[in-house]
């Protein structure tokens, strides 16, 4: 099986017409997304890829009965474009714009608390569940492979390494998630967690973190109180000065929250192992599904 996404899901992407909802809407089809329509204000009626263009998402989901989106659009535009779709009556928005204003999504998150609708991101790399040949986003297709493994990752390019690592080594992945760098976001660690947990062809999770916030460690709260499978986890950031920012724009350390240290300590005295490296990630994975 998998989570979120799979080969049921019908795809709209609003910013297809753009050079990069080009691109990425072409990877997806590649892949066997079940893309059904782009959404691009002024455009609708026309074509692009093959594919219906609409003026609204709203407008796509009555034409085709779409029930997922992936945003495409710019910074400025983006969170309005979040809210469009949960509007539509969308089960889920992948928004993988980075540099929206915080006080946007702000806004858009108190909008999405009164709907059903999932989001994944913003400034994310998406999802992938190579079972179903679905992804909506930019990670690269020839790095999912059908498996046993959960990954939800911070990082865009660690997710892409993890999965490739762990593909190559035979251990491949029931769903993919990249959440996102940002300081708003939808999902959180635990919000996909707990959606591993309820998957019954996901034996283990790999979590990989990254300095800033408290995500990780509340996600450790989760998996002490008796999360039912195992947890690899890894820590990134682990050389970086407090105080400064690194990379994400939710990569700050502030005082003892946030910090490498305290995220491998809250992991660890729940029973994680954490790996140092991406090939102990690999090596930890391997010790526990050839034993189980």
């Amino acid at each position: 099986m998998s989570i979120l996404l799979d080969s049921q899901s019908r795809v709209v992407v609003q910013g297809m017409t753009g050079s990069e909802g080009t691109f990425h809407t072409q990877q997806m089809l590649e892949f066997g997304t079940q893309v059904v329509a782009g959404v691009s204000p002024g455009k609708g009626g026309s074509e692009h890829l093959g594919l219906p263009i609409f003026d609204s998402v709203a407008e796509a989901v009555i034409a085709t009965g779409a029930t997922v989106s992936g945003v495409f659009v710019p910074p400025a535009f983006a969170a309005d474009a979040i809210m469009e779709g949960a509007a539509a009556g969308l089960q889920l928005v992948v928004c993988i714009t980075e540099l929206i204003p915080v006080n946007d999504m702000v806004r858009a998150r108190a909008f999405l608390s009164d709907r059903g609708t999932r989001l994944v991101g913003p400034n994310c790399p998406g999802l992938m569940s190579p079972g179903h040949h679905s992804k909506v986003g930019i990670i690269p297709n020839q790095n999912g492979r059908p498996g046993p493994v959960g990954v939800v990752s911070r990082s865009g390019t660690l997710t892409y390494e993890i999965m490739q690592s762990l593909g190559a080594e035979g251990f491949g992945q029931t769903t993919a998630v990249g959440i996102g760098g940002d300081p708003v976001l939808g999902l959180s660690f635990s919000d996909v967690l707990e959606l591993f947990a309820a998957d019954p062809e996901t034996e283990l999770v790999v979590m990989a973190g990254e300095i800033g916030g408290s995500d990780e460690e509340r996600a450790a709260e989760l998996i002490g109180r008796g999360y039912p499978k195992p947890v690899v986890g890894f820590i990134s950031g682990r050389t970086a000065p407090p105080g400064k920012r690194m990379g994400h724009a939710g990569a700050i350390i502030s005082g003892n929250t946030g910090s490498a240290s305290s995220k491998v300590a809250a992991l660890e005295a729940a029973g994680v192992v954490v790996a140092d490296t991406i090939e102990g990630i690999v090596e930890q994975v391997s010790a526990h599904l050839r034993r189980s």
